[in-house]
């Protein structure tokens, strides 16, 4: 499904500026619908004087008009003179009679979206419809007449360019509040007008255990939080109203997240929307998640650090003994357990068990230049194309395969001579190839080394990552190897 920032600049009549205002009101819209009990709908005009719907949200706690997502469809007919209306006027245009819809009465709003630049309006940039469920109607609650009150309070402001507002933050954390989680509305003020029984149980859970509606938000929460606990400085600005921002407050081992929308009538200040949400448990949970990373990245640190040891144990080990066979291979061990230990190193140093392979390959040729050149051998390396991102299941067992690929090319394949190895990746979203070319003596096509550095290279790509590996080459012509690993992960 295309996105809306591909809708809108298909039709081509919006700069980025207005794409991003529409971004801003659409992350907007399941507030609206559930204020409003009714679908909210973005239009945008088309070349051809129609408009197209670019974003929808349905109410959480109603009944939905459309069952099938209207995004990318054209204004039905007895919508479009509306629409059009609204566009045009730049004022909200009601319709006058319920409208149909599926055989259900609805009730349609049409709103001018305009945006604010440099304190002024600029001209309507689209169009936002509310459509009303008429057929469940029923006598309203107070909570209810409260969260319409809200909801046109918005409208009137989308109309008028103060909504959204562009420096409210724009990625909330996890477990940002929703109207249905609890809705506090307070007068310009601070006092509270109406608190939703959510609301008022988040803050009872917290130490407050009378009502809230009467009282001055700010003293409340001054009242509630211990002396010594260190308080966000944008508290007092999100519980009185004044600046459209988030903020967590906690007590008695309770976290409330804290959501304000200032609400304004052409330009003045009329009070607030303060939205809340106990995410105790999920506040917990991050704070296992951010334990967990660091003791994970603590654990690749000391293997690392424990690796390069072993490393360097084998590295005095060759110096020592007086045998070349039995030299090579401690080298060759001591460069495996190099390749291993960079792949940990980087590990330690992120978030997530994933890692920028480009950036351990690096590493990883530094690694085979220093100890794989012979004093008669002048071998250079170059890579071309990406690996990308790759989980640490893939990263270590194709680092220590490619280390082996690479040293044979560079100590036989250009034994004695000077050459280059080049190192080709090609990725997409299935598929990696990697191909290994030296410039060397090559090989008899068909003849593949028997050694332990081969079976460990098959081990690798055929065992461990379910891959293929080719060898390719001719007497005097060089030897190309090539390595094909599945992506499955990425499905997975």
């Amino acid at each position: 499904m295309s996105t809306l920032s591909d809708l809108v600049h298909a039709q081509g009549r919006l700069n980025d500026e207005d794409v991003e205002w529409l971004h801003r009101l659409a992350s907007d819209g399941q507030l609206l619908a559930d204020l409003s009990s009714a679908d909210i709908v973005l239009w945008v005009a088309t070349d051809d004087g129609s408009f197209i719907a670019v974003a929808h949200a349905r109410p959480s706690g109603a009944a939905t008009l459309f069952y099938r997502d209207i995004v990318g469809e054209r204004v039905r007919p007895q919508w479009r003179t509306q629409v059009q209306g609204a566009f045009e006027s730049g004022e909200i245009v009601d319709s006058s009679s319920p409208d149909w819809f599926e055989e259900t009465p609805t009730r349609v709003r049409a709103v001018p979206i305009v945006r604010s630049e440099g304190g002024r309006a600029t001209p309507v940039i689209g169009v936002l419809t509310r459509h009303t469920n008429l057929g469940e109607a029923r006598t309203p609650s107070r909570q209810q007449i409260t969260f319409d009150e809200c909801a046109n309070d918005l409208f009137r402001m989308v109309s008028s360019g103060e909504f959204p507002d562009l420096t409210a933050p724009t990625s909330p954390r996890r477990g940002a509040p929703r109207a249905s989680d609890g809705l506090i509305r307070i007068d310009v003020d601070g006092i509270s007008t109406f608190a939703s029984p959510n609301a008022l149980s988040a803050f009872n859970r917290m130490g407050f255990d009378d009502e809230l509606e009467g009282e001055s938000l700010a003293e409340v929460t001054t009242r509630i939080l211990p002396a010594t606990r260190q308080v966000d400085e944008s508290l007092p600005v999100v519980v009185t109203g004044r600046a459209p921002w988030r903020t967590d407050i906690e007590a008695r081992g309770v976290t409330v997240s804290l959501r304000a929308i200032p609400l304004k009538d052409h330009g003045t200040r009329i009070g607030a929307i303060i939205l809340c949400r106990d995410v105790t448990e999920l506040r917990h949970q991050e704070q296992e998640l951010i334990t967990k990373d660091a003791t994970i990245r603590e654990i690749h640190h000391r293997v690392k650090n424990n690796l390069q040891t072993v490393a360097s144990l084998l590295r005095i080990q060759a110096r020592r003994t007086h045998s070349d066979e039995a030299r090579d291979a401690l080298t060759q061990a001591m460069r495996r357990v190099d390749a291993i230990a960079v792949v940990h190193d980087t590990l330690a140093q992120g978030l997530t068990q994933k890692v920028d392979f480009d950036e351990v390959f690096h590493r990883v040729l530094k690694l085979v230049a220093e100890v794989a050149s012979a004093p008669n051998t002048r071998a250079r390396t170059q890579s071309t194309g990406r690996f990308g991102v790759l989980p640490s299941e893939y990263a270590t067992p194709l680092a220590l395969a490619l280390t082996e690929v690479v040293t044979n090319a560079v100590e036989h394949g250009l034994a004695g001579k000077e050459g280059t190895v080049t190192i080709d990746a090609t990725r997409t979203d299935d598929n990696l190839h990697v191909s290994v070319r030296d410039s060397g003596h090559g090989l008899p096509e068909g003849r593949v080394g028997q050694g332990l550095g081969t079976q460990i290279i098959r081990t690798l790509i055929q065992g461990e990552l379910g891959g293929s590996i080719e060898w390719h080459g001719s007497e005097g012509e060089g030897t190309e190897v090539a390595i094909d690993v599945p992506l499955r992960w990425l499905n997975s």
